[in-house]
């Protein structure tokens, strides 16, 4: 690897639906509150609201940890940022990486002795056969042969559900 830091960002998916749940969360809201006002209103509405608006508000820190995730890879090791987490890795710090299956793309996990951080490779979603939007690293695969040939981890076991590396 060059000398140079090499930064990289997911892809971001797009603010409608999160535009949406809000929406729909604001106005089941209100009326909520109007019927609550005219009498009696069944404890699976206050349910179904709270259901609502904490969806609204997983997909909106979502959206926001997206928009703050930065991998790093530099001469000395490896950072990752997301707006709640912040971890470096050096190199020899890097203990095993697993490479899980994911709906969309591989789930990578790069596990340190007292840190880690997962990242996703480059998945697209479909709906009705189209492909509609990108998930994760558009360079996963590259980010990971990387920080597999730098860290220097080997191959211990691979089979359907997952890979594993490790230390020799």
């Amino acid at each position: 690897m060059s000398a140079q830091e090499q930064v990289f960002r997911p892809e971001l998916l797009p603010r409608q639906g999160e535009r949406n749940a809000w929406l729909f969360a604001a106005l089941s809201a209100l009326a909520l509150g109007i019927l609550h006002f005219q009498g009696v209103v069944p404890l699976f509405s206050w349910i179904f609201v709270a259901f609502l608006l904490f969806s609204a508000l997983s997909i909106s820190l979502g959206n926001w940890m997206d928009r703050r995730t930065v991998l790093r890879l530099a001469a000395d090791g490896v950072s990752f940022e997301n707006g709640l987490r912040r971890v470096q890795l050096s190199w020899s710090e890097i203990a095993e990486i697993r490479i899980v299956p994911a709906r969309w793309g591989e789930q990578i996990q790069v596990i340190g002795q007292q840190a880690h951080f997962s990242f996703n490779t480059l998945g697209e979603l479909q709906f009705k056969g189209e492909n509609r939007t990108k998930v994760g690293f558009v360079k996963g695969q590259e980010i990971l042969k990387e920080i597999l040939r730098a860290s220097g981890l080997t191959k211990i076991q691979h089979n359907e559900q997952y890979a594993y590396y490790s230390r020799a």
